[in-house]
C-alpha cells in the first residue's frame, strides 16, 4: 500500500544526488535484448543473410517497452529502467522509437556525459536509473 502523503520523486534532474547504473549494467541489458531481437527476427527473415531485421526489431521494441513501461526486457533483468530526464515520468513511444533508432546507430550511446547519458539519451531527454524492485 502505498503512502498518499510521501513526497513525489525528485526527477534525476533536479536530484543532486542522482547516480546513474553501471556501464555493465547498460550493456547487460543491451546484450538480452540484442538477442531477444534476433529470435524474433528469425519469425520473419534471416538475421545472419540480412542485417536490418534485428535492428527493426530493437527500434520497435524500444518505442514499445521504454515507451509505455519504461523497461526493455534486457532492462528489467538488469533492474534499470529508462526515464524522462525532467520528470522522472516515462518517455512515450514516439520518443522511445526515436531513442531506439539513435541506439542502433551505436555512436550517439558512445558520446556520454556525466550521467551516463548517451547523445541518444540527450536528445529524446531521457536517462538511464536503477528501478527497484516491488
Amino acid at each position: 500500500m502505498t503512502n498518499p502523503y510521501a513526497a513525489p520523486p525528485v526527477p534525476p534532474a533536479k536530484d543532486p544526488s542522482f547516480t546513474p547504473p553501471s556501464l555493465g549494467r547498460r550493456f547487460g541489458a543491451l546484450v538480452i535484448d540484442w538477442v531477444l531481437c534476433l529470435l524474433v527476427s528469425n519469425f520473419f527473415a534471416n538475421p545472419l543473410r540480412d542485417g536490418w531485421p534485428p535492428v527493426l526489431v530493437l527500434i520497435l521494441e524500444y518505442g514499445f517497452f521504454v515507451g509505455l513501461f519504461a523497461q526493455t526486457p534486457g532492462m528489467y533483468v538488469t533492474r534499470i529502467r529508462c526515464l524522462g530526464w525532467a520528470d522522472g515520468g516515462r518517455i512515450g513511444v514516439a520518443r522511445g522509437l526515436l531513442r531506439g533508432l539513435l541506439l542502433a546507430l551505436a555512436v550517439p550511446a558512445l558520446i556520454m556525459d556525466e550521467h551516463r547519458r548517451g547523445l541518444h539519451d540527450r536528445l529524446t531527454g531521457a536517462v538511464i536509473t536503477d528501478a527497484p524492485r516491488r
